[in-house]
């Protein structure tokens, strides 16, 4: 199975750009790029409520593994990313968010059986012909949705001239025998 080296994948990502980020003034995280969600800071809080919401969304599906429920139940007690331009103090929050969001995601990806990958998760935005979805699907589905607001991230960056690469998976997430 490959969602835990995706989980980690994501967790490196989101670790580096957020230190990308931190290394800029505040006003020049916050300033409309008109990207997506406008600013970088906006970019990077949706990854971050992204994450979250797909936690959120694989709940129901996962209620008979234990140690999946149990992890996911956890971002319950995480604070929710704030909304609107941050201050300072807000981004190092977020920072924290991130952390544990990110953790979240790698232990309930840790907890997941072969078996899991096909229960039906719940979706509205399918349509009737599909209200459900392989877990499996909505898993890719959360490494593309974040991969493609790094990618956004990338190229504002770029045009900035700031030097950033944090596409590569790092081997070490494969669980890999040992030789």
């Amino acid at each position: 199975m490959n969602e835990v080296m995706y989980a980690k994948y994501n967790q490196a990502g989101n670790k580096t750009v957020y230190d990308l980020l931190d290394k800029m003034s505040n006003d020049d995280r916050e300033k409309d790029r008109g990207s997506f969600c406008g600013s970088l800071s906006g970019l990077f809080r949706h990854i971050i409520s992204g994450t979250r919401f797909f936690l959120g969304i694989y709940k129901a599906a996962l209620s008979g593994n234990t140690a999946a429920a149990k992890a996911i139940s956890a971002v319950e007690t995480i604070p929710k990313v704030p909304e609107g331009a941050l201050s300072g103090a807000q981004w190092k929050e977020l920072g924290s968010i991130m952390a544990a969001v990110d953790a979240v995601y790698v232990s309930m990806a840790e907890a997941l059986k072969e078996s899991d990958l096909n229960l039906p998760v719940k979706v509205e935005w399918y349509g009737e012909n599909h209200p459900s979805v392989p877990l499996s699907f909505m898993l890719s589905q959360l490494l593309v949705h974040n991969t493609h607001h790094r990618g956004q991230i990338s190229q504002i960056l770029d045009t900035l001239k700031i030097d950033n690469d944090y596409s590569g998976i790092d081997v070490s997430f494969l669980s890999l025998p040992k030789a």
